[in-house]
């Protein structure tokens, strides 16, 4: 079963994991959609180029961020899955968020990327069985599984929507 407590992965993404309080990984997935669509569906326009500080992602750069690390995050689930025993290398979200040409992009089209996106993410993971869940593979010298990135997934969205309400939106957490 695609369950939290199956999770392997480096110390560092336990944040992520532990943000998600759905132990199925599926459901956590559906969860974190519905609540990631219904921020972003009203978040205003004025505040869709804010940055909170200075030297900080604008929540359209911070879309664009969240686009390329669900790709990331899954396109390792598939490797491992597939029992591809190559290690795989890191990726360094800010030197990709400067070259994303994310400041061109129109936010209806990035928005409808990314539920894209998701619901990629979402037949992926349900297309797998327990043998593919539990592959474990090294991604940028750490070492995780199917599983663990399923959840990463899901928390890594989790974790950037609290900061977006708190620090971009100014709302207080529920």
């Amino acid at each position: 079963m695609a369950e939290r407590k199956n999770a392997v992965a480096p110390e560092a993404f336990f944040k992520y994991i532990n943000a998600i309080q759905e132990e199925d990984l599926q459901e956590a997935l559906r969860k974190n959609s519905r609540q990631f669509r219904k921020l972003f569906k009203n978040i205003p326009k004025n505040k869709i180029n804010y940055a909170y500080s200075e030297g900080k992602w604008t929540i359209k750069e911070l879309l664009q961020h969240l686009i390329d690390a669900e790709r990331v995050f899954v396109s390792r689930a598939l490797w491992f899955s597939r029992k591809d025993p190559t290690p795989l290398p890191g990726f360094d979200e800010n030197s990709w968020a400067i070259t994303s040409n994310c400041a061109n992009r129109k936010w209806k089209k990035m928005l409808q990327e990314f539920k894209s996106l998701r619901g990629s993410t979402e037949l992926f993971f349900s297309s797998l069985n327990d043998e593919q869940l539990h592959e474990k593979g090294t991604a940028n010298n750490n070492y995780m599984n199917v599983v663990g990135l399923g959840f990463i997934c899901a928390g890594h969205i989790a974790h950037h929507l609290i900061i977006i309400r708190e620090r971009y939106l100014h709302k207080k957490k529920k």
